[in-house]
């Protein structure tokens, strides 16, 4: 056995789909999200039953609206319970249309050596077929086994890393993959198998650099290299003294010859630029002469790390 049985998993509830009900149980789009509490959700898995487990209700949003504040708050409230001996893990529960931004988020702030699970649903409380419970379930079991460290996301009987998980359907109740197609692990009738545990993961760079003000931090903004890019909206964006641009370049994160010309004047002004890219796998060469690379990250976890930079 693979698993801490003895250690408390603590459950964090933010709100999302997980937590949404509807009218009907045929009905899995016209649902109100965010209308039940976390602990209502853990009753709804008999299994959690025989578990050690702490259930506080953080937030209750549908994650389409996650802001900075509640980073915050969710920041400071993990380190806390992580900081608890008797503490072998945490679940969040969240809504899937920002989930991996805060599974970055979380991973790039705290880094931490106990695992911080993030689980989510496609589908609402209230569904015929629900799949929240059994993601909920699977997230308690990783946060609950040895091997698991940093911020992970089990979503769909996958577990994935928080720098490679995207949402890739806007439907499916397997939304979820890893960038490059690597999956960390899967969850098996209550057993984590482990397909890949090694990982390099970046040093934390900690509570005291996100301690400004929410409505303060750096303005970072997103846009898209795409036929006919002329630029005009880089400009438009400039105006308005925003900090930082990630532009979502076409292929290894190229970008027309206006945008790139606005995205230097950009950068004379002072406004950092990042060159990501639009495709949904694989990096963006750091090449010479060329706009700094995101790496790997996608545009959404790209303006994360540069708005972290700028909050030095």
């Amino acid at each position: 056995m693979s698993s801490k049985q003895q250690q408390l998993v603590v459950i964090l509830g933010t709100g999302g789909t997980i937590a949404g009900r509807a009218e009907s149980a045929d009905d899995n789009v016209g649902y109100t999200a965010a209308q039940l509490g976390v602990e209502q959700l853990v009753a709804a898995v008999p299994a959690l039953a025989s578990r050690r487990l702490e259930a506080h209700q953080l937030a209750q949003l549908d994650s389409k609206d996650m802001d900075f504040a509640t980073w915050q708050l969710l920041a400071r409230c993990v380190a806390q319970h992580l900081s608890r001996p008797e503490v072998g893990g945490v679940v969040i529960t969240h809504g899937t249309d920002t989930l991996e931004e805060t599974a970055y988020f979380l991973q790039r702030v705290l880094a931490p050596v106990k695992p911080v699970v993030i689980t989510a649903a496609m589908r609402p409380a209230t569904s015929l077929v629900p799949d929240g419970p059994q993601n909920l379930l699977d997230a308690v079991c990783v946060a609950n086994d040895r091997y698991a460290s940093g911020v992970l996301v089990a979503f769909g009987g996958s577990v994935f890393d928080a720098e490679q998980v995207r949402k890739v359907h806007s439907y499916r109740v397997d939304a979820f993959a890893a960038a490059d197609g690597a999956r960390l692990g899967l969850v098996e009738e209550g057993e984590v198998r482990w397909l890949l545990r090694t990982r390099l993961p970046r040093e934390a760079i900690g509570l005291a650099r996100i301690e400004r003000d929410a409505e303060q931090w750096p303005r970072v903004q997103i846009v898209m290299n795409h036929v006919g890019a002329d630029g005009s909206i880089v400009h438009a964006l400039v105006a308005q003294g925003l900090d930082g641009i990630v532009v979502a370049g076409t292929g290894n994160g190229t970008v027309s010859t206006g945008m790139e010309a606005a995205l230097r004047e950009a950068q004379s002004r002072g406004v950092r630029v990042l060159r990501s890219t639009r495709c949904d796998a694989g990096p963006v060469m750091d090449l010479p002469g060329a706009l700094p690379s995101a790496g790997s990250l996608s545009p959404v976890k790209a303006r994360i790390e540069l708005q972290l930079e700028l909050l030095v």
